[in-house]
């Protein structure tokens, strides 16, 4: 177990490369089941959900190497169709494994998934979908059992937009018999990456991106190299903290469109922002603004991943903001630790009123989960003092070197072993 000790008041200047996008990587690694050929997957960052889910694949049968920040799996040997249940209890992700494993041996059995306790986030719609392509479920003891003689495409309709329920389908749907159609898809820019990365190996989907996917089933998927997208939150996580602690940063390697709501929002704080090419550039240079009104949505919305880090913004911006948290019900559990740093933070069903502070204070604060122990690192980066913010293991989940970027921008981070 590892704490971060932070001694704030740094400005943050200079460069960061950002890594592949977590919420890309995690589906293309468990979509790599459903083929024969090899797959090597690029610049795969370092973080714990990625060795989790590499570590499932092995259990799976598959043989994986990653070297160098590549992913390389031959799931040619794989003959296990139950994912273990320690590995499943730490990776949400771990879900995704069962559109694919079903594609590839007709049964899948795995524990419910686990990952951050950010509130509801019910596996039904996708057991839902799986049922609508002739998948017979059973639950019992904290597994979910699924078997089928036959995939079979169909229209399913999802309740609602969620992101892990499209890519899920997806995976089942793309060797199934004839024509599936997810609508009221998801939008992500993550699932239209799995779509082109399956769509590289010899799957036929369409529509990733808009409210309708289209997937016609077929009967055999090849390998090959594949890069995806960047992170979009770990790039929006350091831009809100050089927002916050004043400072020049560039970030190479990056869509801008991706974080269109991100920088819309930032340019209110005043921060001064120029794009060139997959290049970002933020000058923060006195207090910022407040922005009065922060709502998550879904894609193209402002992301529920970096409302956390906004919100921590807020806390010393000049004036009054409102942040609205519409896709979990729980994401409010760093508020507390932000509280013992002096926000000034009033939290009512889904709203935070935030009254901004010249300055926080350093404090000794606890990561709940991971984007709002990634809040915690930047506000403890802005503050006075020095701070010690424990359970970072959760941060691991999504942030590759994070305390050695950090450093290299200025802050004066450290991580030790409690």
């Amino acid at each position: 177990m590892d704490k971060y000790i932070v001694n704030g008041g740094n400005g943050l200047y200079g460069t960061v490369n950002i890594q592949t996008a977590k919420n890309s990587v995690l589906p293309i690694l468990a979509a790599s089941v459903l083929t024969d050929e090899k797959i090597v997957i690029r610049n795969v960052p370092a973080i714990s959900d990625v060795h989790n889910m590499i570590k499932i694949l092995g259990c799976l049968g598959c043989r994986c190497t990653y070297i160098d920040r590549d992913v390389e799996i031959d799931a040619s040997c794989s003959d296990c169709c139950e994912i273990p249940s320690v590995l499943a209890r730490e990776l949400r992700s771990s879900v995704f494994l069962l559109g694919s494993v079903i594609s590839r041996f007709r049964k899948a059995k795995i524990a419910y998934p686990g990952g951050c306790d950010i509130g509801l986030r019910p596996v039904d719609l996708h057991l839902n979908g799986l049922k609508r392509l002739g998948v017979r479920i059973t639950e019992s003891n904290g597994y979910i059992s699924c078997e089928c003689e036959q995939l079979t495409g169909n229209e399913i309709m999802l309740d609602c937009p969620s992101v892990g329920a499209t890519e899920n389908i997806m995976l089942a749907a793309v060797k199934a018999e004839g024509t599936t159609v997810i609508k009221n898809a998801a939008r992500e820019p993550e699932i239209e990456d799995l779509q082109k990365f399956l769509n590289y190996i010899g799957a036929k989907v369409s529509g990733a991106g808009t409210g309708t996917v289209v997937i016609h089933g077929v009967n055999k998927l090849g390998g090959g190299e594949f890069l995806p997208i960047c992170d979009r939150i770990e790039a929006g996580t350091f831009l809100i903290g050089a927002a916050m602690c004043g400072g020049e940063i560039q970030l190479n390697g990056v869509n801008a469109e991706l974080l269109s709501s991100l920088l819309h929002k930032l340019r209110e704080n005043g921060c001064k922002i120029r794009v060139k090419d997959d290049k970002i550039m933020l000058r923060s240079d006195r207090r910022p603004y407040s922005v009065k009104s922060i709502e998550t949505q879904p894609y193209p919305g402002f992301p529920t991943d970096l409302q956390a880090q906004m919100t921590a913004l807020c806390c010393v911006c000049r004036g009054n903001s409102i942040v609205t948290e519409n896709l979990f019900e729980t994401r409010y559990k760093y508020v507390p630790e932000l509280k013992k740093m002096g926000a000034d933070i009033t939290v009512i069903d889904r709203n935070a009123f935030v009254h901004g502070v010249e300055k926080l204070k350093g404090a000794e604060v606890i990561a709940h989960d991971l984007r709002g122990g990634a809040a915690l690192v930047i506000a403890a980066l802005a503050a006075e003092g020095r701070s010690e913010i424990f359970d970072i293991s959760h941060i691991d989940r999504g942030y590759s070197d994070f305390e050695y970027k950090l450093r290299a921008l200025g802050g004066d981070i450290v991580r030790v072993a409690v």
